[in-house]
């Protein structure tokens, strides 16, 4: 199939066919990265803007390197650097960038909805890094290449995802992604961070971690997110760490092969122990490998659907 979106916002509104696409696209550029040059001129004479008004580190880095490696020209510009401070409005502020003729802008905002806002109102393409407690799609589809890479297929998989739900715009670009690719997806933590509302498109809650990690093939650990919590949920990190956290113990109730994943950043000890960060069923190092190849992917892909 051909790619027909200008925008990549979220995979809530993506087929699997599309999802499909990114991820046969990225197998394609990973091996660019393997190669003595690592380059390829697939997006020269196009401008790329990264406008992150949240803070970020492993994203905004490997949007940037794919960036580079596509041969794109990059301007990275932060909140605290822009006029946004001076009372300009979000809007006007990309509305100024797109002036400069440029094609793409790689957005992170801690407003959910900001980049489906903002791609309404701009002819160049927007690609969501992480929107609020929204979606974060390419951060899902990362998690979901390495997946098919590790295990052969989506399909069919048991993919346990532990944590902070309520706040997770991972959680919900995985969920969305996995159930269209045929993956059943349980969903675990404390009560108050997992409402059962996730029940009513297929999914599995659980609030106790032996039901949720039996017999599961992966299992996502998602950081206790502090940054989007207004309330205490629970009582305390080392009572969730005693629940929810994955320990050596808890790895003899998995399958020998069974992956362990986290979006990073880690905090060892709280939803896993370095001992299982670091352990032989951790693909975590490559997830960060695999977020350039599927953000190259997608920044092709993108840039080929924007008419300028």
């Amino acid at each position: 199939m051909q790619w027909t979106r200008k925008d990549l916002l979220g995979l809530y509104d993506l087929s699997a066919e599309e999802i499909t696409l990114i991820l046969d696209t990225a197998e394609e550029f990973k091996k660019v990265s393997q190669r003595r040059v690592k380059k390829v001129p697939a997006l020269r004479g196009k401008t790329v803007v990264n406008f992150f008004v949240e803070p970020s580190t492993r994203t905004r880095v490997s949007f940037e390197l794919a960036e580079q490696r596509l041969s794109a020209d990059v301007v990275n510009m932060q909140a605290q650097a822009s006029s946004l401070l001076k009372g300009e409005t979000l809007l006007d502020t990309v509305r100024n960038i797109e002036a400069l003729q440029v094609d793409l802008v790689v957005m992170r905002h801690s407003a959910p909805g900001a980049q489906n806002f903002i791609a309404r109102n701009l002819g160049c393409g927007v690609v969501n890094a992480g929107d609020g407690a929204h979606e974060h799609p390419t951060q899902a589809l990362l998690d979901i290449f390495t997946m098919r890479e590790k295990l052969g297929s989506v399909k069919g998989l048991q993919v346990a995802i532990v944590g902070d739900i309520l706040h997770s715009r991972v959680a919900r670009s995985n969920i969305w992604g996995l159930l269209k690719l045929g993956a059943q997806v349980t969903v675990a933590g404390p009560a108050t961070l997992v409402p059962r509302e996730f029940e009513s498109i297929g999914v599995r809650v659980c609030h106790n971690l032996d039901e949720a990690i039996r017999n599961a093939d992966v299992v996502n650990l998602l950081r206790i997110q502090h940054e989007r919590q207004t309330a205490d949920f629970f009582p305390s990190i080392g009572e969730y760490s005693k629940f929810f956290g994955i320990r050596p113990d808890t790895m003899k109730k998995l399958k020998p092969e069974t992956l362990i994943m986290h979006p990073g950043p880690i905090n060892r000890g709280v939803e896993l122990a370095g001992e299982v960060a670091d352990g032989k069923n951790s693909v975590i190092l490559e997830q960060v490998t695999n977020g350039l190849a599927i953000r190259m992917a997608v920044l092709y892909l993108v840039a080929g659907c924007v008419q300028k």
